[in-house]
């Protein structure tokens, strides 16, 4: 869940200063395991640099004053970045300014503690009357201070990690918290079954095998985009930063910069909104959910060199525009939220564009025939239509000539599984307990050592 924050002006300079000395801390990190290696030909860890913190505060005493765990934390956000440079997962870590650097991370509840239940309105406690309300919970951070923070969570529980971001001139706090499965699981599962087919004319084709629904693509980038591109236009012709020649931005050019990033944030702002509520509704009413298998990466990828090189650009910024990713996730971690069931249809193999959802026969279509007209069954219908249809029935392994295997469902995505190889909290503090286990057992048995080596000598 993340709240927004709303420091005062002293709370205010002590996050911003925090902020400053995670980021140093970071920088210092990458650049001592690359001297390491260059020089030394020595491969620093994790553990390696966590270990040495107690001296490096001796030498930086102002970092006695941050909390060990967000520290270490902050460590650990570059060894993730190590594991990932070294698994081809991301590029090679580099050193970030303070406008690269969101913030950092609380790894358990001895550097914050929440003073909310997670809803917007709350009874105050105390002196206050009954039915007396506010509408703003606090967070405590150590070192730090209470601030107030505003926001509602679906569902909340204990909470576990904490985690500071700065973005676009705001403050927020995304908190994880552990809730239990009997209030995420409602007690009556709803029993729709839809098949869904991402487009760009129509975002959403919905099926049910019976009843059709076609959603319209909001467009927000595209009704946006002339004053975007009116705001960067104003924006080139003030004076830009060049580090190369020594040359600061001005202050217009800061100006400009901010009203460019307001605009382009409201725009990802009315997305996500949109993506949340439309499916919200799928979900109020379906536990079952098949959808075609999609690598917007690959999707969005640039054209080579040829004739339709615009065309493609196009197309690449209405795919986007629509958020076919965010919406397939989302809707994705909302049914698994409530026990329900999430397909994935192999699209190569199944292809629902060019198959027929009544035979089964499969026709090769242009992208600019939008009804798909069956030559063998004579079945007409909307292509994103059919396509839902083809999706649903092989799902439910009624599409003719075609086979199923519901195991789709129940594997997560591989970005999922590629992330969790990398490393994380959960694993570095297994790998902890090991090392402890390990520590205690070498000592028990240099004991063990000493008192037969001592009754020896008495001997």
């Amino acid at each position: 869940m993340t709240f927004r924050l709303y420091p005062n002006d002293k709370t205010l300079t002590a996050l911003r200063y925090h902020r400053k000395l995670h980021k140093d801390l970071y920088n210092a990190a990458v650049n001592n395991r690359f001297t390491q290696y260059k020089i030394f030909n020595h491969k620093v860890d994790y553990f390696e640099q966590q270990n040495c913190l107690p001296a490096f505060k001796d030498v930086w005493i102002e970092y006695k004053e941050l909390p060990s765990h967000a520290l270490q934390a902050t460590l650990k956000r570059v060894d993730f970045a190590f594991e990932r440079w070294f698994k081809g997962l991301g590029k090679r870590p580099r050193f970030k300014s303070i406008r690269h650097y969101s913030g950092w991370t609380y790894p358990d509840c001895a550097g914050f503690k929440v003073e909310s239940n997670g809803e917007k309105r709350k009874v105050c406690r105390g002196d206050t009357p009954p039915g007396e309300l506010f509408k703003n919970g606090y967070l405590n951070l150590s070192k730090i201070g209470r601030i107030q923070m505003r926001g509602q969570a679906k569902y909340w529980g204990k909470p576990t990690t904490c985690t500071i971001v700065y973005r676009n001139g705001k403050w927020y706090a995304s908190i994880t918290v552990d809730v239990l499965d009997q209030v995420l699981k409602p007690e009556i599962l709803p029993v729709g079954a839809v098949g869904i087919d991402l487009g760009c004319n129509s975002a959403l084709s919905i099926t049910d095998g019976e009843n059709h629904q076609q959603i319209d693509a909001p467009k927000f980038l595209r009704n946006a985009e002339h004053l975007i591109k009116k705001a960067s236009k104003d924006k080139r012709r003030k004076r830009a930063p060049n580090r190369k020649k020594k040359i600061k931005a001005s202050r217009r050019f800061k100006k400009a910069q901010a009203s460019v990033s307001k605009l382009t944030r409201k725009v990802a702002n009315q997305r996500q909104n949109w993506v949340h509520q439309v499916a919200a509704e799928i979900v109020s009413s379906n536990s079952f959910v098949a959808t075609e298998t999609l690598v917007v990466k690959n999707m969005t990828s640039k054209a080579k060199k040829g004739k339709h090189k615009k065309q493609k650009a196009g197309l690449n910024k209405s795919i986007l525009d629509v958020g076919f990713g965010i919406l397939r996730s989302t809707i994705k971690y909302k049914i698994k939220q409530i026990g329900g069931v999430f397909v994935e249809v192999p699209t190569r193999l199944v292809k629902p564009s060019q198959t027929c959802p009544k035979c089964g026969h499969q026709h090769k279509k242009t992208l600019d025939v939008r009804v798909h007209k069956c030559g063998v069954c004579s079945y007409c219908q909307d292509r994103d239509i059919a396509a839902a249809e083809v999706m649903l029935c092989w799902s439910k392994g009624s599409l003719p000539g075609f086979g199923t295997s519901l195991a789709d469902a129940e594997l997560p995505s591989s970005t999922v599984n590629t992330r969790k190889t990398a490393g994380s909290m959960r694993q570095l503090g297994a790998k902890k307990r090991q090392k402890s286990v390990e520590v205690s057992a070498k000592n028990e048995l240099r004991d063990v050592e000493t008192h037969s080596s001592g009754e020896a000598n008495c001997g």
